[in-house]
């Protein structure tokens, strides 16, 4: 068993901001990164939820993360052209 809990903290100014999450809640967790997102009274940006949700990502990938990681190291400059 896996008890194992990740934790994501930001510090932007006078605001903190600590996320706790194991594998059971990472999406619930990746959704709340865009709701503070969305939230203008809170010092906590677009690219704020990009950069923890690409953390989260990597600390707890799931099915499709890794299949999308596959296929995106399987390709090649001559794909593009």
């Amino acid at each position: 068993m896996d008890d194992e809990i990740n934790v994501l903290a930001l510090v932007k100014g006078n605001e903190r901001f600590i996320f706790l999450f194991d594998d059971q809640n990472r999406d619930q967790t990746l959704r709340q990164l865009a709701r503070f997102a969305a939230d203008p009274e809170l010092d906590f940006s677009w690219y704020d939820a990009a950069m923890l949700s690409r953390k989260i990502r990597d600390a707890v990938p799931s099915d499709e993360d890794q299949l999308a990681s596959q296929e995106f190291d399987s390709l090649s400059i001559d794909d593009f052209h």
